[in-house]
């Protein structure tokens, strides 16, 4: 159903994704998982048309995403992190709008509008300018445009994100019900393992760009947990972070603890110095703790599908 080889994006010297590959069937549930700025949305963006590949191929229900992009679009729903909307029209009028540029047929227009207004709890405010709803409403809209004419392939980049608890576990078994159905293949970027661990059958690992690892979760606990019971989460940082170095490296700015003297030896200071002895040279000015910065990706805004 999906197929990536090689697939390279690349912004001047820097490769946003470099030589990513991996293939999804009919029916897989993918969970995404990478740090900020590893590449996750912009392979998703690559994956829906919305951002060309520097070179690599990649296949979406049988179609080059490259050479045929609009058969790729209408068997695709797209929930980009900004969800693309309109703040002028109605929720109403905005799913309408939607449905007529995937092309459902007029006579079934309104009963599809309602299908996905009720999956998505949002035929409620139907009526109501989306200017003037919450960002967890807003979100649920964004949802319903993307599983509009119910498409083969779906791309969810943090479908969760600004809702509140009862919100999340509506969203959750709404994927977990296309799921079930068998008729939709979904790829779930998100920072919450514990959506991977209830929806997702195989995982995607990404950093700086590259794969680190591609497995079902029961493969990833099979060859990383030598015999200890992990969580997704532990295998996770064992995947990006293997010494331990990121999760102790010191925040940007962050002035270094200053060391306990040792007891026994006594101070530096308060020592006596040795007739003869030389003095200590004095520390180069502005010497101070090494800071590191990661780079995000470039910022794209989204287009409605």
């Amino acid at each position: 159903m999906i197929e990536v080889k090689g697939l390279t994006k690349r912004y001047r010297d820097r490769a946003a994704i470099e030589g990513l590959s991996f293939e999804l069937e009919e029916g897989d549930i993918l969970g995404f998982l990478g740090p900020n700025g590893a590449g996750k949305t912009t392979t998703m963006r690559v994956l829906a048309g919305f951002l060309p590949a520097t070179s690599g191929s990649a296949k979406v229900a049988g179609f080059d995403v490259f050479e045929q992009p609009l058969e790729v679009k209408r068997r695709l729903g797209y929930l980009p992190e900004q969800p693309p909307l309109y703040p002028d029209m109605t929720v109403g009028s905005y799913l309408r709008f939607c449905a007529e540029v995937k092309g459902i047929a007029s006579k079934g227009l309104k009963a599809e509008i309602d299908r996905v207004a009720r999956l998505t709890r949002v035929d409620d405010v139907l009526g109501r300018v989306i200017a003037n709803l919450s960002k967890g409403y807003r979100q649920r809209v964004g949802l319903a445009q993307a599983i509009i004419g119910s498409p083969p392939v779906l791309i969810l980049d943090e479908p969760t994100v600004g809702l509140d608890p009862l919100q999340i576990i509506e969203v959750r078994d709404l994927v977990r019900d296309l799921a079930a159905s068998g008729k939709h293949t979904i790829i779930l970027s998100t920072h919450i393992l514990q959506e991977v661990t209830e929806l997702c059958r195989k995982v995607l690992v990404i950093k700086s760009g590259k794969l680190v690892d591609f497995d079902t979760i029961e493969g990833l606990r099979s060859r990383h947990v030598d015999g200890k019971e992990l969580s997704l989460e532990e295998i996770y940082l064992r995947l990006i972070d293997p010494t331990g170095e990121l999760r102790h490296r010191p925040a940007e700015g962050a002035t270094p603890a200053p060391q306990t003297p040792n007891a026994d030896a006594g101070s530096a200071e308060s020592a006596p110095q040795s007739a003869g002895a030389p003095s200590p040279e004095p520390a180069p000015a502005g010497a101070g703790a090494e800071t590191t910065s990661s780079d995000g990706e470039p910022p794209t805004k989204a287009a409605a599908n």
